[in-house]
């Protein structure tokens, strides 16, 4: 089986500490996870273990493969004040 990730670009993302009210940043919202041996197939899984998706308020879901099953493990982190720090050490 395949495993897949299932996004979607409707709902808002705020950063930490923020101050004003409104959204500010546009992005993706992480919908789930699933495996199948397709896309349809991995989306049926999703709903069947995630029923609760089919009560909110997203529509539009965005399926991508993920072709390393050790995604979370492997997974590479960046962290955005290191960067800005070493920028502004330069």
């Amino acid at each position: 089986m395949r495993s897949y990730i299932f996004i979607t670009q409707e709902g808002f993302t705020y950063q930490p500490d923020r101050i004003s009210p409104d959204p500010d940043i546009e992005n993706c919202q992480v919908v789930g996870f699933a495996k199948g041996n397709n896309e349809k197939e991995a989306f049926k899984n999703l709903i069947k273990e995630n029923q609760c998706l089919l009560d909110s308020n997203f529509d539009e879901v965005m399926c991508v493969e993920l072709k390393n099953e050790d995604y979370y493990d492997k997974s590479k982190y960046f962290h955005l004040n290191d960067y800005k720090n070493k920028i502004l050490n330069n």
